[in-house]
């Protein structure tokens, strides 16, 4: 007699899961090998091309105001500035975005944080971005006031203008992700005389540091 050899459902269904699971690894090796293959390109493309920082300078900024109110410690200031902001980059594309700038005099902030407008910068592009800073009522130090009038005396200003925001790379049709900066552009301006009168202005081409 002839023996008939049957699998219970027991061992079909264990068989049914091994072979889901099977199907499961693989689709998850796929996916991961895929995966890990864009990155290596995308990283291969940024080491390749190495974006440069882009390039920030002074073209011009003039103090129409500044005073310090006693005994209140209170700064109201009033400054135009114009800068030019360069993409070195020959293949690279830089879009702006979250653009804030305000002026900083011995250390400490005296105009409001101003917003800038959003752009793309297309390689080894120049752009020119103005700005009017102002500060009403701010509140500073007690020895604010102190530098300003020396510094009238001794016909020097050195005020900061500080720039920052978030930064995106363009490769052909792939954009990165945001990257933060921060630029410091640095104006010596000279006082004219009399002091009393006089408007601080600088119109060199001062560079600034950028930090990205």
């Amino acid at each position: 007699m002839s023996q008939v050899l049957t699998k219970s459902p027991k061992h079909c269904a264990k068989k049914g899961l091994n072979i889901d699971h099977k199907h499961y690894k693989k689709l998850i090796y796929a996916f991961s090998t895929f995966f890990l293959s864009i990155l290596s390109l995308i990283f291969l493309v940024w080491v390749i091309l190495h974006p440069s920082k882009p390039h920030f300078s002074l073209k011009e900024v003039n103090i129409n105001q500044l005073n310090i109110s006693a005994p209140h410690n209170l700064v109201n200031s009033s400054i135009q500035l114009t800068l030019l902001s360069n993409n070195p980059n020959k293949k690279v594309g830089i879009y702006y975005e979250n653009l804030q700038v305000y002026a900083s005099y011995k250390g400490q902030q005296i105009s409001v944080d101003t917003s800038l407008p959003p752009f793309y910068q297309e390689h080894q592009e120049t752009n020119f971005l103005s700005a009017d800073l102002v500060g009403n009522g701010m509140p500073v130090g007690p020895s604010l006031g102190y530098e300003v009038g020396r510094d009238k005396i001794a016909g020097k200003l050195v005020m900061s203008l500080k720039v920052s925001g978030r930064i995106r790379w363009k490769v052909g049709t792939w954009v990165s992700g945001q990257n933060r900066f921060d630029v410091n552009c640095v104006a010596t301006m000279d006082f004219g005389s009399p002091v009393e009168s006089s408007s601080p202005s600088t119109k060199q081409g001062t560079q600034c540091s950028t930090i990205v």
